[in-house]
């Protein structure tokens, strides 16, 4: 089956003058459209971009937040590293007061978690005073060291042979610089050892 198309008479000139003026229009339609699309996705980059750019400045907190209350140095909240232990948040906060009642401390050992508050008691007499016990350094027993916090059995026992060979101590910071305790564990224990 053929088609025949009935021409209008005339219909080059008019083709002539219709086609550079759909062409135009067309044009202009393509170019608001990519115009259009290329700023919505400039702005959603740049909005992007900024938002990234602030983020950049300043970064999200990394570990953990925790309260540390009572028989501490310096009360307050701290940022702590995960598996850092109760231990870690008290030295954190300065160490023990000599307030503090060491008989009714926290698990030192527990793990701590985000938003939790570490309350450190403080010791009190019947009077209402604070009672602080010191070990002296120079004249303790291995026995007497260990209940120190911050002593274990074998640093104790490190500390007597010290003070044997060597003739004592000059000053409680010697722990840290001579027999190698740990800065968190001096600064529990420096508050329980007298000269």
């Amino acid at each position: 089956m053929r088609v025949h198309l009935s021409v209008i008479p005339g219909w080059k000139p008019l083709l002539a003058i219709s086609l550079p003026l759909l062409l135009g229009i067309g044009a202009v339609a393509g170019a608001y459209a990519f115009t259009s699309a290329t700023t919505k996705a400039g702005q959603t980059t740049t909005a992007t971009a900024a938002t990234a750019a602030a983020n950049a400045d300043v970064p999200a907190p990394a570990g953990l937040l925790v309260h540390v209350v009572g028989a501490v140095e310096h009360p307050g909240l701290y940022r702590m590293k995960r598996g850092d232990r109760v231990y870690d948040a008290i030295a954190a906060a300065g160490g023990l007061s000599v307030d503090a009642d060491i008989t009714r401390l926290p698990n030192l050992a527990g793990r701590l978690k985000d938003g939790e508050q570490i309350k450190v008691p403080y010791a009190k007499g019947t009077t209402g005073a604070t009672v602080v016990t010191r070990t002296n350094l120079n004249l303790a027993t291995v026995e007497e060291l260990e209940v120190v916090p911050g002593f274990t059995s074998a640093f104790a026992q490190d500390v007597i042979d010290y003070r044997t060979n060597f003739g004592g101590f000059q000053n409680t910071r010697e722990l840290v610089d001579i027999l190698g305790m740990s800065e968190a564990d001096y600064v529990i224990a420096r508050h329980y050892l007298a000269l």
